[in-house]
């Protein structure tokens, strides 16, 4: 009798679409089960080196919460690549210029660091508002 470890293949990955709403939602509490779906981690035939995530798509990103002072005292930097090129956002204007992005970034930062976790993420969609033009791919909701 054969005892082996399954492991999937690129081919077994269904691809299901999911939408979770971040209306009231803790940033980083949405951002781990994002994150966590993304990996496929959810699924039973989860394998860590072969992509058997779902799509997600997130809609109000604009109202995000985020718990303490968050708003006021984080911040994102990034920067040029010249002497003196490091620029500064604080969430609170990041949640106002791009509401998308804070999600994306605490998103990115849970994923891999590889040609694997760079993949995943394309698999994520964020929209401000709560239209989105994915609902020919029929996306199950996903409640947080």
């Amino acid at each position: 009798m054969k005892k082996y470890t399954y492991s999937a293949k690129k081919s077994d990955n269904q691809g299901r679409w999911c939408l979770v709403d971040a209306d009231g939602a803790v940033l980083g509490r949405l951002a781990t089960t994002v994150a966590s779906r993304l990996q496929g981690k959810h699924n039973p035939m989860y394998t860590p080196h072969v992509d058997t995530g779902d799509w997600i798509v997130v809609i109000n990103a604009d109202k995000i919460v985020l718990t303490g002072r968050k708003l006021d005292q984080k911040q994102y930097y990034r920067h040029s690549g010249y002497i003196g090129g490091l620029t500064t956002t604080s969430a609170k204007d990041l949640k106002e210029k791009k509401p998308e992005d804070l999600i994306r970034f605490a998103v990115k930062g849970m994923l891999p660091k590889n040609r694997l976790g760079k993949k995943q993420f394309k698999k994520l969609k964020v929209y401000a508002g709560d239209q989105h033009p994915h609902e020919a791919q029929n996306p199950e909701v996903i409640s947080l």
